[in-house]
């Protein structure tokens, strides 16, 4: 970084991005470069004897080996300088940039002679010789040319950035990118054919767009910076850690196995048991694809005695909405949560921008209704997601100016007309009157769970709310707190989405920007150590050695590379850089997670050799209660993705339920 430019716009890369590819060809070239070397010691003299076409099979074959030998050593200098220098040291590869013009504008020779090669393959006026081993060199040179060719064309197309050709210099064209970014993205939405025309589509659409042109506007990231500094913060937050604990300045969150010490206190609604169960009826949510996802091979056959043959032939049943001719979904359901279709009293499974699949089920087993409201699982919950801006949700029982997640108020008031529109409400207590009201929903779901609840609490005052693995960008803070009478969230270790909203998006960007002006490492030492942290973790050394100083700001004084290049002074470069990346805020409001949030950890495996073996066998886990200020920060982890999958979560509650029937073992090993 900063971005590469090249015939005078800038590109989606940077010039410390070439090493890797660069090796790739070159150990590429230099194999055809053998064998074509080898063709001409074989076959050149024989070009002399040939009845027609000689001269230019001659020509072919020594200008392939001049544009394979010059080829050979602008990727050998280019690999050199790429790797030249730390992050944002971009003076030591000044040289990168005109020698890759070089090596760009040689494709229009590498044509040329790749069309002699193709005239020689296909030509039947040269006759000379027929040598099997030359001719299968070259051959397979023409071909491996022309797909070459072909990637390189797309390799420009996907590293093209629109925005190539507009700087940032002052505060009316920082607008001017904004509004153009943000039209690109715009555009990007309206062509997704799959994006229906939703209603509200456009008002979302351009609340997404202005978010993501907000969040790295008026920088020079590129994709492998993003990746490389993700590498970087992991290592510094590490660092950080070590250092507090070091001090004892750090404090450690008090964790335990036993839910007795953890519930005492708690209404009885309350229990791991309770949550256990409401998670399975969420999972159920996902339908045949998750149970396609979890048995891949037997997932088929597992779902075909639930499934209903050419559905959409017979008599409509109204209690499903918009499942497949075959009612995949509504089997998946059946399957996945032990349901019969009769405790199944309203199912829709549309799935259009800002409404999401729900399940309205008799749950005879807890004595309650259960609205099941499914997560993420299409391109549409994304785009609901990511439309994470404030906004305003007032709303009976919550204190005035309450704020709440855009996209998900949207979805929750869909969600509230489709359940008005059914009255699937009032029959499912007519036919259930002593049963009582809970909602329940993992991710995306979870958010809806809430908001949904919030606007029918007046009706149903009574009800539950379960949550699993919430986004934390949900409420503001004084309403969240209003939902710790009714909700009981769950979260499991260092899960991404629920330390996920744009006020921490902001700050990670802020990190990001600072870590890699802190970097010391050339990019591609970064890369690399990357996947060793991956494989093995990351070593002491690798703690110490990767930053310049702890006074990051200033680590490059009069230097900022991380924003689009302007020709100001110094001061005034420091000047953009707190306008436009530590001051510069899209989000008015910071929102919060909603409900108690109860937060599972995993143990440090026992001791012991014999409860070492056991341990493998089983992970253990503890828990405690949390603040929602403890999600506001986004920390780079190995597991942050994987802690939030359903399963991953659902396997956690049921070890803790098997170590409650053995707490005094387990405190003993502990």
């Amino acid at each position: 970084m900063p971005a590469l430019t090249l015939f005078g716009r800038k590109w989606l890369t940077a010039t410390d991005d070439l090493v890797y590819p660069g090796l790739f060809e070159i150990f590429i070239r230099i194999t055809w470069f053998i064998l074509i070397g080898i063709a001409c010691v074989r076959y050149y003299e024989e070009t002399w004897r040939c009845p027609s076409g000689g001269d230019l099979i001659r020509v072919f074959l020594v200008g392939e080996m001049v544009i394979l030998g010059v080829v050979i050593f602008l990727l050998l200098a280019i690999v050199r300088n790429s790797a030249q220098g730390a992050i944002v040291d971009t003076y030591a590869r000044r040289y990168v940039q005109p020698l890759l013009t070089v090596k760009v504008l040689l494709i229009v020779p590498e044509v040329a002679w790749n069309i002699l090669g193709t005239m020689w393959m296909l030509s039947r006026n040269l006759q000379c010789g027929n040598e099997q081993y030359t001719i299968a060199v070259v051959e397979a040179l023409v071909c491996f040319d022309w797909v070459l060719i072909g990637l390189t064309i797309l390799g420009l197309a996907l590293v093209f950035d629109p925005l190539g050709s507009l700087g940032l210099r002052d505060s009316v064209e920082d607008s001017i990118e904004h509004r153009k970014v943000s039209r690109i993205w715009m555009r990007r939405f309206k062509f997704l054919w799959w994006m229906r025309r939703d209603e509200s589509a456009n008002e979302t659409f351009q609340h997404v767009a202005g978010l993501l042109s907000a969040l790295f506007r008026g920088t020079d990231l590129v994709p492998s910076d993003v990746m490389a500094g993700c590498v970087l913060l992991r290592v510094r937050q590490k660092r950080e850690t070590l250092e507090l604990r070091r001090l004892n300045i750090l404090e450690q969150p008090k964790y335990t196995p036993d839910s007795k010490v953890i519930f005492s206190g708690t209404p009885s609604w309350m229990s791991l048991e309770w949550a256990h169960h409401y998670l399975q009826l969420s999972i159920s949510s996902y339908g045949w694809l998750f149970v396609l996802y979890k048995h891949a091979c037997t997932g088929c056959f597992r779902l075909i005695r639930d499934m209903t043959c050419c559905a959409c032939f017979r008599r409509k049943q109204n209690i499903v909405l918009d499942d497949n001719c075959c009612l995949c979904n509504l089997a998946g359901v059946k399957y996945l949560s032990g349901l019969s279709e009769d405790d199944i009293l309203f199912a829709s499974f549309r799935n259009h921008l800002c409404e999401i699949p729900f399940c309205v089920i008799a749950d005879h087993k807890t004595a309650s209704i259960v609205i099941v409201i499914r997560g993420s699982l299409s391109l549409r919950d994304l785009i609901t997601d990511i439309a994470a801006a404030s906004d305003s949700f007032e709303v009976e029982g919550l204190p005035p100016g309450s704020m709440a997640h855009r996209g998900m108020i949207i979805g929750a008031k869909v969600l509230l007309r489709q359940l008005d529109q059914s009255k699937i409400l009032e029959k499912a207590f007519t036919m259930y009157p002593q049963y009582s009201l809970t909602l329940t929903g993992h991710s995306l779901g979870a958010g809806l769970s809430v908001l949904l609840a919030l606007l029918i609490r007046p009706r149903y005052p009574d009800l539950r709310v379960y949550a699993f693995s919430t986004p934390a960008g949900l409420l503001s803070r004084e309403a969240a707190r209003v939902t710790e009478e009714f909700v009981l969230t769950i979260g499991l270790g260092d899960d991404l989405v629920m330390r996920l909203s744009v006020d921490s998006m902001e700050n990670f960007r802020t990190s990001l920007l600072i870590t890699l002006q802190a970097c010391r490492l050339p990019k591609y030492r970064v890369v690399l150590n990357g996947f060793g942290y991956i494989l093995f973790g990351v070593p002491d050394r690798d703690l110490d050695r990767t930053w310049r100083n702890g006074n990051t700001i200033n680590s490059i004084p009069g230097h900022l590379p991380l924003l689009s290049e302007s020709p100001r002074s110094a001061q005034t470069e420091a000047m953009i850089f707190e306008r436009d990346v530590t001051r510069r805020r899209y989000s008015k409001v910071r929102l919060y997670n909603a409900g108690r949030i109860l937060h599972l950890s995993r143990c440090k495996q026992p001791s012991s050799t014999a409860d070492k073996k056991k341990g493998k066998k089983e992970k253990l886990y503890q828990m405690r209660w949390a603040q929602a200020e403890d999600f506001m920060e986004l920390s780079v982890m190995p597991r942050m993705l994987l802690d939030h999958l359903p399963e991953n979560l659902e396997k956690a509650l049921a070890a803790l339920l098997r170590q409650q029937e053995e707490l005094p073992v387990y405190l003993e090993t502990t």
